[in-house]
């Protein structure tokens, strides 16, 4: 199938909100999604996601803002006069009507009686020509998904709206139809926009990503750009795993150095997001797999110039690929390192004194006054307790 560049524009929503009662489930927010891209809204449950995903369907009236189509504002459009499509998480098959059938209903209900064309093509799109005639129940998952996907997109939407729709698969077909769904979106060349609370499928997936907290976006860019330079607490914990230590601004210029407890650190000054200021605190934020583990015998041994903290392994886990380790350390921060298993060290076992090491390119900086467990499954418990610083028919196009 030849890509399909659908006419009409970037989807720009406008000071949009929502509000039920007292609550207030997306803040006014601006949010332009650009023509053709993969748009991923990420977040956790209750962050405003879906809401955001549904105003811009139809499904939900706006409180304030505005949802427009290039030039063209549809905020007061039904969500069958809107040229959007919907794949939800429950698929919402016909289980009576063939794969045939339920990819041509949208068509069908149109009133177009030569739909074997078109139908036929989305099956080669997705990868079922040869499933036409079996029903719903035939199919695996990951099959049904990619059914759901050619029914909506057989209307020719302008924008692919997607509600969590790999959350049922298990965890090997879900990366299969990642791979899967972006192979078809950058077939089609229509936007698509993507809710998940799957850091990996955003990031996998996804041009862009909007991180969303509160019914608010915290933080938007390129995945890359996301995970290596968060903009705050939340970002870089629910973006992965980060280590977070506490320390304050001794050098403030094009490098900075803070003194932690442990050892002075260095960070390149484009890399913090935090006024950074002489005497000032800071957040001195770095990725587990940026990290390197010496045992304590072979300190000498490290390169001047990196980054380090001793501390002693207080838990290991194989998981194949690599070993993850937990090293408690004088910051009063458990850190966590991801060593690949190339060259396994077998004296890093639990109990064992160690050197943390790493480039201080590898490093960002982050304000002190949010708090170190924004984004963590922990979020909420005391930090004391913690070591560390202080429907069918809407996808048929009804």
């Amino acid at each position: 199938m030849t890509q399909q560049q659908t006419a009409g524009g970037d989807v720009r929503l406008s000071g949009i909100s929502k509000t039920y009662g007292s609550f207030t489930a997306v803040h006014p927010l601006d949010l332009t999604v650009p023509q053709g891209s993969f748009f991923a809204l990420l977040g956790a449950s209750g962050c405003g996601k879906t809401t955001t995903l549904r105003m811009i369907a139809g499904l939900e009236d706006a409180t304030s803002g505005t949802v427009s189509l290039g030039d063209r504002d549809i905020t007061r459009l039904p969500p069958h006069k809107r040229p959007v499509n919907t794949v939800f998480q429950s698929y919402a098959l016909f289980p009576h009507l063939d794969i045939t059938e339920n990819v041509a209903f949208g068509l069908r209900r149109r009133g177009i009686k030569s739909v074997k064309k078109q139908v036929d093509d989305m099956l080669e799109l997705v990868q079922l020509g040869d499933f036409a005639r079996r029903k719903p129940h035939q199919l695996s998952g990951g099959q049904q998904q990619r059914v759901a996907v050619a029914r909506a997109l057989i209307n020719h939407p302008q924008v692919l709206l997607l509600d969590e729709p790999l959350g049922a698969l298990d965890l090997k077909l879900r990366r299969q139809m990642q791979l899967e769904l972006k192979r078809i979106q950058t077939e089609v060349g229509i936007t698509f926009v993507h809710v998940t609370h799957d850091q990996e499928e955003a990031m996998t997936m996804a041009d862009t990503v909007a991180v969303m907290n509160g019914g608010r976006v915290e933080q938007l860019g390129a995945p890359a750009d996301l995970y290596e330079n968060p903009a705050s607490t939340f970002v870089a914990n629910f973006l992965g795993t980060s280590n977070l230590i506490e320390g304050e601004i001794v050098s403030a210029g094009a490098d900075l150095v803070v003194a932690a407890v442990g050892g002075r650190l260095g960070l390149p000054g484009a890399r913090c997001a935090a006024p950074a200021t002489t005497g000032g605190k800071l957040l001195v934020g770095v990725r587990p797999e940026k990290m390197s583990l010496a045992h304590a015998d072979d300190a000498g041994r490290i390169a001047d110039g990196r980054n380090r903290i001793a501390g002693r392994i207080a838990d290991s886990s194989f998981i194949g690929v690599s070993t993850q380790y937990v090293v408690t350390t004088p910051t009063g921060a458990s850190l966590q390192v991801y060593e690949q298993n190339i060259e396994r060290d077998t004296r890093l076992v639990p109990g064992a004194e160690v050197v943390l090491h790493w480039n201080p390119a590898h490093t960002f900086g982050l304000d002190a006054a949010q708090s170190v467990l924004a984004g963590t499954a922990d979020e909420g418990e005391p930090a004391a307790a913690h070591a560390g610083p202080s429907t069918a028919k809407a996808e048929a196009g009804a």
